[in-house]
């Protein structure tokens, strides 16, 4: 069993694992017609994985034309729904027989621990693309109610070839939101993985090749995004694009669809996720230990990270007291450690980022109330320890900015009306939360935060049924849930004139 391994173990297989280094085109494996390779670093200890091809534009031409050609002759999406949804299910399956692998290259590529490798991102992944596997035969078509002389349909045709570009942070899990639907709407796909996290992202197509979907349907080129990702954005061959990753790469896609052939885009952005926790909130600890986790919880490399903490003056000392007891169970570690809870930040520029960001709070004035440093300096790796900065005010920059490491800023309010004001004055609104026991409190409060998703009384609660995106610069459209369809399809209206009725 995975949960059964030591470090040890974890250790002797990280020195045997095979690393998938290659594109996938047209069902082939391949270098990069440059012949151009980079090499992925692991972040736990500055070692290289192993070289990738590095994919550009050259390969992007290759590989939309592989992906047009599957679609045109309608070798997936010309295949019976339930053959389709058999195949993905199948890939599924796949993914879960190889748990320990996936999760093992995932923690090698970006430094999460392991135990979340194998209880989060794999099990995810799988009941992601199972889902939308069963969800292939269940959706139906419409027909308009119309005047008895004429039958109008409504069908959701796919939208052809779709670019995915995902981000670092969970490579398996942001592949899957998108490859799902594409993919169970008729779909070809190309998709491009962040740099620094490319190996689970082809090692998932070539079971899917494994599985039966056909060669070109699923294409997978590993590159850089002002090379690979740029030539995706302005490809005149893609009919839509989904990405998930900052707000300022993000808007470049916009512009990008604007300069060439006004594809669909689909965005998934930045965060400064407010998490409120009011003086009437019935269990303090259980709010202030699930702040902490909503911060600290994979390095705080999450999109929907609650990185301000939002706090009722009355209960403020109490909170965070509560949140240094759980940072002190939150130290970074090996991640290869299946003890460990925190690992390591993606990448020491990465790191630098984080760490000039706590700088800069505390030339803004924040206290550092714990945490701030570099740990683990002699393995090599990229450690930040938990951070919190108390005396916070909602216009200094780590209040305001996207830092995407371990890093609170906890603002101090006097009641919920403030809170809520503090809350969406802020250019994101991807995630939100209040703690509160008052049932009024807790629908005013949700309904008037300016964000994608609510917790209430919970945080970073998920599942496959529900949408997931955000507000204002966080985003447009939805993964996850059947909401997702509609960045992968159109909708076609059929007016049939009849007689005699």
């Amino acid at each position: 069993m995975s949960n059964s391994k030591t470090l040890a173990d974890w250790q002797a297989l990280a020195h045997s694992i095979r690393i998938p280094g290659q594109a996938i085109i047209d069902g082939k494996a391949c270098d990069a017609l440059s012949g151009k390779r980079f090499t992925p670093i692991n972040p736990a200890n500055g070692q290289p994985l192993g070289d990738v091809a590095e994919c550009d534009a050259a390969d992007v031409d290759v590989a939309v034309a592989a992906a047009r050609r599957a679609f045109a002759d309608r070798r997936w999406a010309g295949m019976a729904p339930g053959q389709r949804k058999r195949i993905m299910q199948r890939w599924a399956a796949l993914i879960d027989e190889h748990t320990d692998e996936l999760a093992l290259l995932e923690t090698l590529n970006m430094g999460k621990p392991i135990s979340d490798s194998l209880s989060v991102d794999v099990p995810a992944t799988s009941r992601c693309i199972a889902w939308y596997g069963e969800a292939i035969d269940k959706i139906y078509d419409e027909i308009a109610p119309t005047a008895s002389n004429a039958l109008a349909t409504i069908t959701r045709e796919p939208v052809g070839v779709v670019a995915v570009v995902v981000p670092w942070n969970f490579p398996m899990i942001m592949a899957a939101w998108k490859l799902g639907p594409a993919l169970a709407a008729g779909n070809s796909v190309v998709l491009k993985p962040a740099e620094q996290s490319p190996l689970t992202a082809i090692r998932l197509a070539e079971l899917a090749l494994e599985a039966g979907i056909p060669a070109g349907v699923l294409n997978v080129l590993p590159g850089f995004g002002p090379t690979a990702g740029k030539a995706l954005g302005l490809h005149m061959d893609v009919d839509a694009l989904a990405f998930t990753g900052s707000t300022d790469v993000g808007k470049l896609f916009m512009q990008y669809a604007g300069q060439s052939n006004l594809k669909k885009v689909g965005l998934e952005c930045g965060g400064k996720s407010p998490h409120i926790i009011l003086d009437d909130c019935e269990d303090l600890d259980a709010a202030a230990t699930a702040a902490a986790w909503g911060i600290f919880f994979n390095q705080g490399e999450m999109c929907t990270a609650g990185s301000r903490l939002i706090v009722h003056e009355k209960v403020y000392d109490r909170v965070l007291a509560k949140i240094a007891e759980v940072a002190a169970t939150l130290q970074p570690g090996d991640p290869l450690d299946p003890a460990t809870s925190l690992g390591a930040l993606v990448e020491h520029k990465h790191m630098e980022r984080v760490l000039d960001y706590i700088r800069i709070g505390q030339e803004e004035g924040a206290t550092l109330y714990l945490g701030g440093q570099q740990v683990r300096q002699d393995t090599g790796g990229a450690f930040v320890q938990p951070t919190v900065f108390s005396d916070v005010n909602n216009s200094m920059r780590i209040a305001q900015e996207e830092i995407f490491g371990p890093v609170l800023a906890a603002i101090r309010v006097k009641d919920a009306d403030e809170a809520l004001q503090v809350a969406n004055d802020v250019c994101y609104g991807l995630g939100a939360a209040v703690w509160t026991s008052n049932i009024n409190t807790a629908h005013r409060i949700s309904r008037g935060l300016r964000a994608g998703v609510v917790y209430v009384n919970c945080y970073d609660a998920d599942d496959i049924t529900v949408p997931f995106g955000g507000y204002k610069q966080s985003g447009i459209g939805r993964d996850k849930s059947l909401h997702a369809f509609d960045k992968y399809t159109e909708l076609k209206t059929t007016w049939i004139r009849l007689t005699g009725c």
